[in-house]
């Protein structure tokens, strides 16, 4: 049987939690960030859980992940 291949700009968003859950940064963080309000940035700076309906296309992505 050959090794599956990860798909490498998926390994470099995403990270597996221990629970087996997927999280990644939030986006809209990067620039234009004078409109955005101190809230919403602040909001933005927390991981995001994946939703359970995305999970099964990550595990297909990140195999040994």
């Amino acid at each position: 049987m050959p090794k599956v291949k990860t798909r490498k700009s998926a390994a470099k968003r995403f990270k597996r939690t221990a629970t087996g859950k997927f999280k990644y940064k939030s986006q809209g963080t990067r620039h234009i960030l004078t409109k955005k309000s101190p809230k919403r940035k602040r909001n933005l700076r927390h991981k995001v859980v994946v939703s359970k309906t995305e999970v099964p296309r990550l595990m297909r992505m990140l195999p040994y992940s």
